[in-house]
C-alpha cells in the first residue's frame, strides 16, 4: 500500500496578518509554504525575512521609528516594546505582566533561533567556503512554525488595540504620592537646561509601565496598612 501523501504546511497565523492588511508579506507566505518540503534551507531565509517584514510594518503602522539597518533581534524588541500585549482589564496586574514578559522572552529566543539557523543552514544567507549542513524539512517546519505563531501574535495584538476604544487610564494629579515616589527614586530628567519631573515623563511617554509602577506602589502601601493594623491589633 502506498504511503499517504503528507499534509501540505499552512500558516494560518501569518495568512490571517495577510487578510488583516498585511497583503505584501503574501510571497513570503506562500514561499515559506512550498520551501518547508522543496527546499528547507530557503524556509530559513524566509522565515526570518517574514518576522523582519511584519515588525517593520507594525512598527511604521504605529509611527515608531527604526533604522533601515536594524536587524530582526532590535526589530523585535522594538515591537513588543510599543504593543499593549495586556488587556486593559488587566492593565495593573503586576505579575501577569511578569509572566508575560517571560512568554516574550521565549519568543524572542525562538527569533533569535531563526537566526542562527538562517546563517548556519540558510540557502541563500552569507556565501560560504565549505558545504553547509543539510536540513530536511521536519527541521524547517520549526523556524516555518515559530514565525507562523509570531507574526500571527504580534499582529493580532496591533490590530485589535488599533481597533478597540482606548482604555481609560489613571490620572496623574490624582497620584500625588506615587509620583513623589518616582521623583525622589529617579531624580528629575534634565535636557539642557531644562528639567522635568520623572513621574511625568514616565506618564507621558510610558503609560502602560506608568499604570503598572502604580499598581505595585499601591499594593505595597496596601500591605504595608494591613501589617501595621494587625501589629496594633491587641
Amino acid at each position: 500500500m502506498a504511503a499517504p501523501a503528507s499534509q501540505p504546511f499552512v500558516m494560518h497565523g501569518a495568512r490571517d496578518a495577510m487578510a488583516g492588511g498585511l497583503g505584501h508579506i503574501e510571497e513570503q507566505v506562500k514561499g515559506i509554504e512550498q520551501a518547508v518540503v522543496e527546499n528547507p534551507g530557503l524556509a530559513f531565509d524566509l522565515a526570518k525575512t517574514l518576522v523582519e517584514s511584519t515588525c517593520r510594518s507594525v512598527l511604521g503602522e504605529r509611527s515608531v521609528a527604526y533604522a533601515a539597518t536594524d536587524d530582526l533581534p532590535k526589530l523585535f524588541r522594538s515591537a513588543t516594546q510599543n504593543l499593549p500585549f495586556l488587556p486593559p482589564t488587566a492593565s495593573d496586574a503586576a505579575d501577569v505582566r511578569k509572566s508575560l514578559a517571560q512568554t516574550l522572552a521565549g519568543l524572542n529566543m525562538a527569533i533569535q533561533g531563526i537566526c542562527e539557523l538562517r546563517n548556519q543552514c540558510g540557502f541563500a544567507s552569507h556565501g560560504a567556503g565549505e558545504p553547509r549542513p543539510v536540513m530536511e524539512a521536519v527541521q524547517a517546519l520549526l523556524a516555518a512554525e515559530a514565525a507562523d505563531a509570531i507574526v500571527g501574535f504580534l499582529h493580532r495584538v496591533h490590530r485589535q488595540d488599533r481597533t478597540s476604544p482606548p482604555p481609560s487610564g489613571p490620572s496623574f494629579d490624582e497620584n500625588g504620592p506615587f509620583n513623589d515616589h518616582v521623583d525622589e527614586a529617579s531624580g528629575p530628567v534634565r535636557i539642557f537646561e531644562t528639567e522635568f519631573r520623572a513621574s511625568e515623563v514616565l506618564f507621558q511617554m510610558e503609560p502602560e509601565s506608568y499604570r503598572i509602577y502604580l499598581s505595585e506602589f499601591d499594593e505595597n502601601n496596601s500591605d504595608a496598612e494591613d501589617l501595621a493594623d494587625e501589629e496594633t491589633q491587641p
